[in-house]
């Protein structure tokens, strides 16, 4: 741990989605978003508060975790009346301005900082470069011992599965062996119940990818 900053696992993806001195993302929004909220649902799976009935998800118990995102993201969850998949929970989070809530929650921490720009001298945006670098490496480690061979953790092998199905792999580590990357995302390494909570996060980030580039093409 460092200092008094725990970071969720969709915090870590963040990181390691930017670029740390332009603070830019190194993929695109659609995807990102998604792993964002894919990330979000994985660390509400990892601490036991969601699982997954076949495709389905539900709520194993809703207890609040203390954080205000991940509070708020469980009961979503725990009101909604009707059974929905893994995929139509990361299309609904990603679309409730998830991403720009943990950037800015992560400004507030000091871990990026947060400088307004314009793109063309006329658009305006937000860029995210690295303020405290330490964060980012321990996570970069983490990755690289299991990479090197190490057994991944539950929360580790969720991070692979996430950047795994952004392609986000391959741009934050691309010389990663492809076949250790697909062999820790797949979780082949694992118990049953870690094996299918890896899974359905994989598979829901895929098919909300895919649904919001389709729904956007279809609008333009």
């Amino acid at each position: 741990m460092l200092d008094d900053v725990t970071l969720m696992i969709a915090e870590e993806v963040l990181l390691l989605a930017y670029r740390e001195d332009t603070g830019k993302p190194v993929i695109g929004s659609v995807e990102l978003d998604c792993a964002v909220a894919g990330a979000l649902l994985a660390e509400l799976a990892v601490r036991g508060r969601v699982g997954f009935d076949g495709k389905k998800l539900r709520v194993e118990d809703d207890a609040r975790l203390g954080d205000e995102i991940l509070d708020g993201a469980l009961q979503r969850v725990a009101e909604e009346t009707r059974p929905r998949d893994a995929s139509w929970w990361v299309g609904k989070l990603r679309a409730g301005g998830l991403r720009k809530r943990l950037l800015t929650r992560l400004a507030a921490r000091g871990v990026l900082s947060e400088q307004a720009d314009r793109i063309l001298g006329v658009f305006p945006t937000t860029r995210y470069p690295e303020l405290d670098p330490r964060h980012e490496r321990d996570v970069r480690e983490r990755v690289h011992n299991v990479l090197a061979g190490a057994e991944p953790d539950e929360r580790t092998a969720v991070l692979f599965a996430v950047m795994h199905a952004a392609k986000l792999d391959r741009k934050a580590f691309p010389e990663a062996p492809k076949d250790r990357v697909k062999e820790i995302a797949q979780g082949q390494w694992t118990g049953e119940a870690v094996r299918k909570t890896i899974a359905s996060v994989h598979a829901a980030v895929l098919a909300a990818t895919s649904a919001a580039a389709v729904a956007a093409a279809a609008g333009s």
